[in-house]
């Protein structure tokens, strides 16, 4: 499905939403949210302000989540069978836990355990960052399993040591096989890290929640809240397609540099 169908199909689901306003005897009071207004340009600067939260809880805890599950996967491919089974029974455990209980347990349990209180930010940097780690480890041992097994028996001949092989060899390629799932985790975090509105991040769910709270119009501000995430999901699955054709790209280029 293309992005202008897909646009055209939320932009369709948002106008149905919003459409019955009219409709039923419940009297819709979108003054609270009306630019033209002064009272609702504030609530909406108010809203808006939890998208930078937003942002950057997803971006750190990707970060982190990538970069851990690389180091996850990696021995689920070794010979060594206790490598492989510490390696499963971390990602068997992580994938079981509900991301809210993983939120609310680090952030309750990292201070009675180690002495340390985190922060609402870093903990659910955190928790988000364990919970996914277990999808990243899959993802990236299903790219690294569907390279050839050719170009690995041809490094193993070259002498390469395991560390080279997978440096120069495997994970270039696998890279390329796993960024569109990558992506595709990155935009479910950016939708999971509403979750983290429950110990007190100041992310767009817990600002509408707030905002709530003062105006009592629960259905016009979660309605704009929807459309804050359909906006985020939509501009960063945008980049995740634009970052997939420039390495289609250079790709095309190298096979012709090569062939030539």
């Amino acid at each position: 499905m293309s992005l202008s169908i897909r646009n055209l199909l939320a932009v369709l689901a948002l106008t149905l939403v919003l459409g019955g306003c009219g409709g039923g005897s419940y009297v819709w009071g979108w003054y609270v949210l009306s630019p033209k207004l002064p009272k609702g340009q504030d609530n909406l600067l108010f809203l808006l302000s939890g998208v930078g939260y937003t942002v950057a809880v997803a971006l750190c805890a990707i970060a982190i989540s990538v970069v851990l599950g690389l180091l996850i996967a990696l021995p689920t491919l070794s010979t060594n069978r206790y490598a492989r089974a510490v390696s499963r029974t971390y990602v068997e455990i992580l994938r079981s836990v509900p991301m809210l209980v993983m939120v609310l347990w680090v952030y309750y349990g990292l201070p009675v355990l180690f002495n340390v209180s985190p922060g609402v930010f870093t903990a659910g940097v955190i928790a988000l960052a364990l919970c996914d780690s277990a999808f990243e480890a899959e993802i990236f041992r299903a790219g690294i399993q569907s390279i050839d097994r050719g170009q690995r028996e041809a490094a193993d001949a070259l002498g390469l040591s395991y560390v080279d092989k997978m440096r120069y060899i495997v994970l270039p390629q696998a890279i390329r096989r796993v960024l569109p799932p990558l992506g595709n985790q990155f935009v479910y975090m950016l939708k999971t890290s509403s979750l983290l509105s429950v110990i007190g991040l100041t992310e767009l769910t817990r600002r509408a929640n707030e905002l709530i709270v003062t105006e009592y119009r629960p259905l016009e501000i979660y309605s704009f809240l929807v459309l804050e995430y359909l906006v985020l999901i939509m501009i960063a699955s945008w980049l995740v397609r634009r970052l997939e054709r420039r390495m289609a790209a250079a790709d095309r280029q190298f096979q012709a540099k090569n062939n030539s």
